[in-house]
């Protein structure tokens, strides 16, 4: 398997299943209702923001991978607007895996050689340090609302 596609699996693979980790962003977020994303626990983020942070970063590179302007700052990575009913939580669940499927679909699409080629502006690094990056950002979100949800698990029962 090629590089490219390897990226591509793995990208999706912590969205939709099959990573060494055995934990995916899809099957974490299947049994978490809006309510349960939105409750705070203790000063950490809450469930909904960290999923819309995370997609915050694939949505703006996907943009780029269409052929699209970077147009994206970490400050407003975590203005999650707000989540009012299970409608919209379901919303953002869709457009976050939607969008997963999307970008993967853009990183087959590229050449080898482009992986090592500056992002945009070299201050940004290669194509491959962002791509991997993602990746590494979504496995770091996805460890934090698993734990997260067992908290919330753990305290429902209470």
């Amino acid at each position: 398997m090629d590089t490219i596609k390897q990226i591509a699996k793995h990208f999706r693979d912590v969205h939709f299943g099959g990573n060494w980790t055995s934990v995916n962003l899809k099957e974490t977020l299947a049994d978490v209702d809006w309510q349960q994303a939105t409750t705070k626990v203790a000063d950490l983020n809450n469930i909904a923001v960290l999923v819309f942070h995370m997609n915050y970063y694939v949505s703006a590179v996907l943009k780029v991978l269409e052929g699209e302007p970077l147009n994206a700052s970490d400050k407003l990575s975590f203005d999650l607007p707000e989540i009012h009913s299970e409608e919209d939580w379901q919303r953002l669940i869709t457009k976050t895996l939607s969008e997963a499927e999307s970008f993967a679909l853009q990183i087959e699409r590229l050449k080898e050689e482009q992986l090592f080629e500056d992002f945009i502006d070299p201050k940004y690094g290669n194509y491959y340090r962002n791509l991997q990056g993602i990746i590494e950002h979504t496995h770091y979100h996805l460890g934090q609302i698993s734990l997260i949800k067992k908290i919330l698990y753990t305290h429902k029962g209470e």
